[in-house]
């Protein structure tokens, strides 16, 4: 990245981003009363934090983040612990500014949601505070060795909000989730340290590791690594296993954050980390990564009619669409970058919606097993009405956020003319089925939770409240809007991909000119 295109911050918006909800987090042992008197105080002070934290993001990002520039803005550069190589480095560009709003919005959504939490609640709000922090740092940090900080700090507060809240097996499923994800963070560790010791100097800034030219074994490998580790998160078939488990065990907030924000990490980072800092080694392995997104695709279409339990359905569901993300990267175009991004916002907007309905029915019916459930559409019409608007928004209906990801995605593939007609064909036919699948389990879903023989035991229970109404139109309202108007969102973006993608570009026509040289 040339160095004009580099603009410094006068002030460190971006650090105090990062470090207000922390500094709200050492708050919560200084709140007057005891834990049983005293729990909303906890939720009020997490909730005012985040609210003014997101009011900050709108700001900075809304009026000093210039769109039309493709390179990294308000820069931000201390040198923290020097014999270490370790910098507070921050950046924002259009790969990462989106996701920061997105992870913001969610995260305040999300305590939002926490109206009912009653046990340990300074603790629960202080690692929702936590995770806001870590969040933040892992799409702003532009230092490797700060990012993978950032990136194992945002686990602990995950896997003791499941541990602690979650359902009648939160042992097995936290526990799960940490050993996938941590033995997944030593790969990213050593690819990430392989590739600052390439070539003459050791560096562990971002913009420099993307500007180094390691050998192609090197980029192979780290790519492999960081595929791995960074699959984890997103996730990828078979290393996905963790998901379900997370997810039907979570409290309906915890998996707001679990689908709307991590998953999004995993597809940020191999964004900014195997496509960015290794093009060659991504233009050789993208019919790789698509063949996985295809498996990804279909996977968790299939596995998702096996689920009788809400939450697990739509964890699969999950699965299934972050597979088109793997299928836009793939693309190696700025179409097929372009849906990869729609999508994880799209998704993180969706997803997050879909859990915090099904937390609202669930705190009424105290089940999420589908056959338990039946007529509810009479009792709770409006939380019907919001469910089914998830469930159409998930499966792409057009006029909705989902359908404009994923056609995106669809049209990088076929404009792609390096690969063959053949394969453009299979990727686009097998993903259309994983296409038809989505409204077969999420509509059968809803009709089997919604309609059929009314359960006695649920015929009383009380519709969305004034808070819980808020809450889902703030989730569901984007995915309307960005559906009709998607420029509310590429515009973020746009200029950041299209750099990335001439970039590749370049790298594909050298590697064909080498290619035709050597014939």
């Amino acid at each position: 990245m040339d160095a004009n295109m580099l603009q410094s911050a006068s002030f460190p918006w971006l650090s105090l981003i990062v470090l207000l909800p922390s500094a709200g987090s050492l708050l919560m042992p200084l709140l007057p009363g005891s834990e049983s008197n005293n729990s909303n105080a906890a939720r009020n002070l997490a909730l005012g934090v985040l609210f003014i934290d997101f009011l900050l993001m709108i700001f900075v990002f809304g009026k000093l983040f210039n769109t039309h520039q493709s390179g990294l803005q308000l820069i931000e550069r201390v040198n923290w612990i020097p014999f270490i190589g370790l910098e507070w480095s921050l950046g924002a560009d259009g790969i990462s500014t989106p996701l920061v709003l997105l992870s913001g919005l969610i995260t305040l959504l999300s305590v939002a949601a926490s109206w009912k939490i009653q046990s340990k609640t300074r603790l629960y709000f202080a690692l929702l505070l936590l995770q806001a922090s870590a969040q933040a740092l892992v799409f702003l940090s532009q230092d490797f060795l700060l990012f993978f900080l950032a990136w194992e700090l945002e686990l602990v507060p995950v896997y003791l909000l499941i541990a602690i809240w979650g359902g009648n097996r939160r042992l097995y499923a936290a526990t799960k989730f940490i050993l996938y994800t941590a033995l997944a963070s030593l790969l990213i560790l050593i690819s990430g340290l392989a590739l600052a010791l390439s070539g003459a100097e050791f560096t562990l800034n971002l913009t420099e590791l993307a500007n180094k030219s390691p050998s192609s074994n090197i980029s192979i490998l780290c790519y492999l690594g960081f595929l791995i580790g960074f699959g984890v998160k997103l996730p990828i078939f078979p290393l996905h296993t963790w998901l379900p488990d997370a997810h039907g065990e979570a409290n309906a907030p915890v998996s707001m954050l679990l689908a709307g924000v991590l998953l999004k990490m995993g597809g940020y980072a191999l964004i900014r980390f195997n496509v960015e800092m290794l093009p060659e080694a991504h233009i050789q392995l993208a019919p790789a990564l698509i063949v996985i997104g295809i498996v990804n695709i279909l996977y968790g279409a299939l596995n998702a009619f096996a689920q009788d339990n809400v939450k697990r359905r739509i964890a699969c569901s999950s699965v299934s669409h972050m597979g088109f993300v793997l299928l836009g990267i793939g693309a190696i175009n700025a179409l097929g970058i372009s849906g990869a991004m729609l999508q994880m916002i799209s998704h993180g907007l969706i997803a997050a919606a879909m859990f915090f309905i099904t937390g609202t029915f669930y705190e009424r019916t105290n089940t999420l097993s589908i056959p338990n459930m039946g007529g509810l559409a009479k009792v709770l019409p409006i939380t019907f009405a919001f469910f089914l608007t998830g469930s159409l928004a998930s499966l792409a209906l057009p006029g909705m956020s989902g359908f404009i990801s994923e056609i995106t995605v669809f049209l990088g593939i076929t404009s792609q003319e390096s690969f063959t007609s053949l394969f453009r064909a299979a990727t686009i036919l097998l993903s259309a089925i994983g296409l038809v699948l989505t409204p077969i389990y999420l509509l059968s879903m809803c009709r089997r939770v919604f309609f059929g023989p009314r359960i006695p035991a649920l015929a009383t229970v009380a519709d969305l409240n004034t808070r819980e109404l808020s809450i889902g139109l703030t989730l569901l309202v984007p995915t309307l809007v960005i559906g009709f108007w998607p420029r509310v969102a590429i515009n973020i973006y746009e200029a950041s991909t299209d750099l990335l993608s001439e970039k590749l570009a370049a790298y594909s026509f050298a590697i064909t000119q080498n290619i035709q040289n050597l014939s």
